[in-house]
């Protein structure tokens, strides 16, 4: 998902708290909390971009 209210923040939806979503960046890190109607589904560049930072992350060891 692709939070439009940060800069087009890319992180994985994790599930729903109140009125917000909760997503988490792909490389890890802490969650955030979206309201829906600034969340979209990401696109295929967008979710390459993300998963290429999560392998170079996890070939540093920065993430598991």
């Amino acid at each position: 998902m692709v939070d439009t209210s940060r800069d087009n923040r890319v992180g994985g939806f994790r599930g729903v708290a109140g009125p917000y979503w909760s997503l988490r960046p792909v490389c890890g890190g802490y969650e955030w909390e979206v309201k829906p109607e600034h969340a979209r589904p990401a696109d295929p560049m967008e979710r390459l971009r993300a998963e290429n930072a999560r392998c170079n992350a996890r070939s540093r060891g920065d993430v598991l």
